[in-house]
């Protein structure tokens, strides 16, 4: 059995006419995250993790912004292709721990659900995700609450085929 890291991050920028999705959950906010996909910076940054613990590459390789079938594509529905992929791969989630960076709004009431959704969709159990939140005390473009980041770190594990 082999056991690997993996460290992901994504960034949006905030935008009018859009919804705030996070985690899979559309928290209530005048604002969302533009992009081509629906822009949910928690679930990018967890496929990123995933997609480099296992060494498959990162989301754009996967997700390129240029193919209109991943034009407003859910991050659950993203994350769902790379759990294939990683089981396809023989990788099974140990732990993902994830960080949303965002000076508004306060995310505390959602963060269950969010975790809810990516171990549902990861088949873990509840307790193998994390989400925390936290703002940057006004400093920065989160701060400057221009923008939502995320980040995330995983542990795989490969199952040895006998």
């Amino acid at each position: 059995m082999a056991f690997r890291i993996g460290q992901g991050y994504d960034v949006h920028r905030l935008a009018e006419n859009r919804p705030l999705m996070l985690g899979g959950v559309e928290v209530p906010h005048p604002l969302g995250l533009m992009g081509h996909s629906d822009a949910d910076v928690l679930c990018h940054a967890v496929i990123d993790a995933l997609l480099g613990a296992s060494g498959l590459g990162d989301i754009g390789l996967h997700f390129p912004d240029t193919y209109p079938q991943y034009k407003n594509m859910s991050g659950l529905s993203m994350l769902n292709i790379v759990a294939d992929l990683l089981a396809k791969n023989k990788y099974t989630v140990e732990n993902i721990d994830a960080t949303i960076i965002a000076q508004e709004p306060k995310l505390t009431p959602y963060k269950e659900k969010m975790a809810e959704n990516i171990s549902r969709v990861m088949k873990v159990p509840a307790h193998a995700v994390n989400i925390k939140a936290t703002t940057e005390e006004g400093l920065g473009f989160t701060g400057a609450g221009e923008g939502i980041a995320a980040q995330a770190v995983c542990l795989l594990r490969k199952v040895n085929e006998k």
